[in-house]
């Protein structure tokens, strides 16, 4: 019997099983340029098959990247096999994460997945393993106030004003614990290893924190973390949004990295040296890994921030005097939060704090693994962390190695198109696709004329 025969036993082996623990359909979603899961959904005894290749697509048009043409031919979800669950929510359905190949025979070029493991690949080959954690922040409201005309989200309940912010209060964390009690119970079920949870800066908005993992798994879950977040929201009547910046005097939801690099045959952390001659614990790997970042950052910008919206977030302060907590320069600290990098004492990771919640894990990922792997191999120097509150500086930056962040999305997309990095490590035809979706996007933004420009500008020019 060859291996085919082989695989294919084991396969309805499996959608057998499955099919015995009442599962009764499959999906193998792939991830568009916006973070979002796609996919057909086929009966239970149809699994072997899905994970042959049998399910194909026009991808180019979803989720926005490249035109959808006709004459062109069609992309074929490869389900990843490792990455199976039935969703805790509904378990008629079995969830995998898929690649997307070309005509069947090769990796789509604008499949994020596929971008990622290429530059996983290249980081095994000399010799380091990605690992990745994440804070992510999102907002939970009442669908209700979608008719609000000043834009305010209303929380599920509120407890008073909780003035300067709601962060870590009990309250709105124990008025919101039917939800974000369905959600830890569902994500231990699947094995995320739940650390904490609680209220966050704005009316409505909360943070979960779990187990960091080998980068590309980390993106799985995460692409699976939103689609649970926002279903779960809706079976209490509630919706739930990663916008990063969904109304203006709101803190912005982050989607904060840590990272690190293991060796990929001892698994030990290389970003830890008790002999480092600066006296802060740090490794050469680990200083060179954040001076990458640093020198590319404004291109990073570009798929770390990636919307319109995402540049409300990078701010210095909230209307009311507030420091926002986001950063607006590419600078490095230890335990300041000011700048967008730290290497914190508490953990043998670099934080990246400068990604929202918008963000494709995938793709930011795999920017920022090329960058911080130029940043080794040229011995690059983040010099030292800066101390001072990094909203105070002026244009230019008294740390020389650190940049001013893009202000506005066309500013990062130009900074993306330019940085030669940005064309190693996606295909030609990705970087086309995607600048041109971002500048139409930024170009359908600034043409409308806002509420803020008529009160300016209507009476007083």
């Amino acid at each position: 019997m060859d291996t085919v025969n082989k695989i294919d036993q084991k396969h309805a082996a499996l959608a057998e099983t499955l099919a015995g623990d009442g599962v009764q359909y499959a999906v193998g979603a792939w991830v568009d340029v916006n973070g979002r899961g796609k996919s057909k959904m086929v009966p239970i005894d149809h699994l072997p098959n899905l994970l042959a290749g049998s399910e194909r697509y026009t991808p180019r048009g979803m989720g926005g990247l490249g035109v959808m043409t006709p004459n062109e031919d069609e992309c074929v979800a490869m389900p990843d096999i490792d990455t199976l669950r039935v969703l805790p929510w509904d378990k008629r359905i079995a969830w995998m994460a898929a690649d997307m190949h070309f005509a069947g025979r090769e990796p789509f070029a604008l499949c994020s997945r596929s971008i990622l493991k290429r530059q996983l690949e290249k980081a095994a080959n000399a010799g380091f393993d990605f690992q990745l954690g994440v804070e992510t922040e999102f907002y939970v409201f009442d669908p209700s106030s979608l008719d609000d005309p000043t834009g305010y989200l209303k929380p599920m309940n509120r407890s008073g004003s909780m003035k300067p912010t709601p962060a870590y209060d009990l309250e709105p964390t124990l008025d919101a614990l039917p939800y974000l009690d369905r959600m830890v119970t569902y994500m231990k079920e699947c094995d995320f290893g739940v650390f904490s949870f609680d209220a966050e800066g704005g009316d409505a908005q909360y943070e979960f924190d779990f187990k960091y993992a080998p980068a590309l798994e980390m993106a799985d879950k995460l692409l699976f973390f939103r689609l649970m977040a926002k279903q779960v929201a809706k079976e209490f009547g509630l919706l739930a949004s990663f916008m990063p910046k969904p109304y203006t005097s709101a803190w912005g939801s982050g989607h904060h990295f840590n990272m690190s690099l293991e060796n990929i045959e001892t698994g030990a952390n290389l970003f830890r040296d008790p002999n480092d001659p600066r006296g802060k614990g740090w490794s050469q790997i680990a200083y060179g890994f954040t001076a990458g970042i640093m020198k590319h950052a404004r291109a990073i910008a570009a798929v770390a921030n990636p919307t319109v919206n995402s540049y409300k977030r990078l701010t210095a302060r909230l209307p009311d005097g507030s420091v926002t907590w986001a950063p607006i320069w590419a600078a490095y600290g230890d335990n300041n939060r000011s700048c967008m990098l730290r290497l914190p004492y508490n953990r043998p990771a670099l934080e990246n704090r400068g990604v929202d919640s918008a963000a494709n894990t995938y793709l930011t990922s795999a920017l920022m693994l090329a960058a911080g792997m130029e940043g080794i191999a040229k011995a690059l120097d983040p010099g030292l962390p800066v101390e001072e509150l990094t909203y105070d500086w002026a244009k230019v930056a008294p740390s020389p190695q650190a940049s001013r962040l893009p202000r506005t999305l066309i500013e990062a997309v130009d900074a993306f198109e330019e940085d030669p990095l940005v064309h190693e490590v996606f295909p030609a035809q990705f970087v086309e696709a995607y600048v041109e979706m971002k500048r139409d996007e930024w170009d359908s933004y600034h043409g409308q004329v806002t509420a803020w420009e008529r009160d300016r500008y209507l009476l007083d020019v």
